[in-house]
């Protein structure tokens, strides 16, 4: 086998291999010597079918199997031999007039990862700002549950219908004078301005009372689900039973009863621990960002730009989706636009920061153990229909470059956590908006010229806390985005959430580095496809 290197800049590398044609013959006959004892032909005895008439049936299938593993063989050679530490796939190319017979070519381009020396872990200062959860936080936080839990009361029968009352009637639809199936209903609650009837439906019972009966029209929606009836015109003839008011919900043991719970002090147990997460979360997503500064502003060094192209394809994907839900799509793409430089340069910080994370981790010996990928593999498949999780199993199994992406964050946090043991940190209790505040300073300092967005505002207080800041970018190494979406199986729909801001994506482009873990597995060459390399 020759080998020749081609490119030798930077980080990029190109070889020529050329694997002779002896070494194709002698694979193909070691290959017939394997196969000829299974090999069954109508006037042979079991396993003495001729050398040559194997390779007469067989013949094409070998020869593509051969060289595609001559192929295989020659990359992780290259590799090995040259010492090698690919960024992400390499690029392998077969050459196009290989004929049956002849020293085969191909030519590999691919980038390595940068020689990185390890920093030192010591003299890191951090100041870990912590926000103590109040008694009056934890009232607001069972007067919001309180809220969702609605109770109706009637009221008097003379108090007229009108926005957030509810009314409970009957009600007959009919187009034309006949009556259509699922327009009639007996004792119906409904709110009025909640918006759950077709548009026009509650409006015109405000200001009715119990015991009157109305006729309304409205105009089924042209894209109503039912298509015998979008876009019709449809009287509803109604009777009003009731007129109620919302009842003020008591907060007291049996509140927290009806919620499940043994008692009110529980309730409030569980919704303080809730408050500490969230605040937890807060003060370590501070931290992490004065480490996360620390380091950019210690090290530069030049990253594969294939591992930058994957991670702004991200960032940019994900913006373009929120500037297509923004109120004004046109204007949102034109920002982003105008800032596609400053978003280039977020991408080459968070690869260079998830580089210099999984260095130091290598250094120090940071690892995720079986047990801990194993449950990770758990929460994961969890996402998927149940049909579909032992298949998206079987792709973390086999899949080394999937398996290193989903252990990625986990890595990180075990990194990020490594170096606050080892930092000089002081602690200072502060305010929630202190801390926010301290939080959105930070973002602010950050190196030109990549831009900052305003933070995220954190959860409101008493949701359950976001989890926590991650610093991986899904598409940093291995196999790119588009051959991982192939093979993974499809996952559950998630619920509909609300249009993320622009503002909130911004900030998540800005602050976490891509740490996959770029070395975790030599990522094997791609095949050569068989019938190019059976051609004649």
């Amino acid at each position: 086998m020759k080998i020749e290197e081609t490119t030798n800049e930077g980080l990029r590398r190109g070889y020529s291999i050329t694997i002779p044609a002896k070494d194709i013959d002698a694979a193909i006959e070691s290959e017939v010597k394997k196969i000829a004892p299974q090999v069954r032909m109508p006037g042979f005895r079991p396993g003495k079918v001729p050398a040559n008439l194997v390779k007469k049936m067989h013949g094409e299938a070998l020869h593509a199997q051969v060289v595609n593993d001559q192929i295989q063989g020659a990359v992780d050679g290259l590799m090995r031999d040259k010492k090698l530490r690919p960024a992400m796939q390499p690029n392998v190319q077969f050459g196009d007039g290989y004929e049956q017979g002849k020293d085969a070519t191909l030519t590999v381009d691919l980038e390595v990862l940068p020689e990185i020396e390890a920093p030192s872990t010591d003299g890191i200062k951090l100041e870990k700002l912590t926000v103590p959860v109040t008694d009056a936080e934890v009232d607001e936080a069972v007067q919001n549950i309180a809220g969702q839990q609605k109770s109706w009361k009637d009221a008097p029968k003379t108090k007229k219908a009108g926005d957030g009352n509810q009314v409970i009637i009957d009600f007959t639809g009919s187009i034309d004078g006949v009556e259509f199936e699922g327009g009639k209903a007996e004792e119906a609650p409904l709110v009025i301005g909640a918006g759950r009837f077709i548009p026009g439906f509650e409006e015109q019972l405000a200001g009715v009372k119990a015991g009157d009966d109305k006729t309304i029209t409205v105009t089924f929606p042209e894209d109503y689900p039912a298509k015998e009836l979008a876009g019709k015109d449809a009287q509803f003839a109604i009777h009003v039973h009731k007129v109620q008011v919302e009842d003020e919900t008591a907060i007291d043991e049996d509140f927290a009863k009806n919620l499940g719970l043994e008692s009110l002090d529980q309730l409030r147990g569980l919704l303080k621990g809730q408050l500490e997460q969230e605040l937890g979360g807060l003060t370590r997503t501070a931290m992490k960002r004065q480490l996360l500064d620390a380091l950019a502003s210690g090290h530069d060094f030049a990253v594969p730009q294939g591992m930058v192209d994957a991670e702004f394809e991200q960032i940019w994907q994900q913006l373009q989706q929120e500037a297509a839900n923004d109120a004004d799509p046109e204007g949102a793409m034109k920002e982003i636009e105008s800032e596609k430089d400053d978003y280039r340069s977020i991408a080459e910080r968070r690869v260079r920061l998830g580089l210099l994370l999984s260095e130091i981790g290598q250094a120090n010996g940071v690892q995720v153990t079986q047990q801990e990928m194993s449950m990770l593999i758990q929460q994961a498949a969890q996402q998927y229909r149940p049909e579909d999780r032992d298949r998206f199993m079987e792709l973390i199994r086999t899949n080394d470059m999937a398996a290193a992406q989903l252990r990625a964050p986990l890595y990180e946090d075990k990194v990020v956590d490594f170096l606050f043991d080892k930092a000089e940190v002081t602690e200072r209790e502060v305010t929630r908006d202190e801390l926010q505040a301290a939080i959105e300073a930070e973002e602010n300092a950050e190196a030109k010229p990549a831009k900052k967005a305003p933070a995220k505002k954190s959860a409101k207080k008493g949701a359950a806390p976001d989890a926590d800041d991650t610093a991986t970018g899904d598409t940093a190494t291995g196999d790119t985005a588009e051959q991982t979406a192939a093979d993974e199986p499809a996952k559950k729909a998630p619920a509909k959430k609300a249009a993320p801001k622009k503002a909130a994506a911004k900030k998540d482009a800005t602050e976490e580095p891509a740490a996959d873990k770029a070395e975790a597995k030599k990522p094997a060459a791609k095949k050569a496809p068989a019938k190019k390399a059976a051609k004649k």
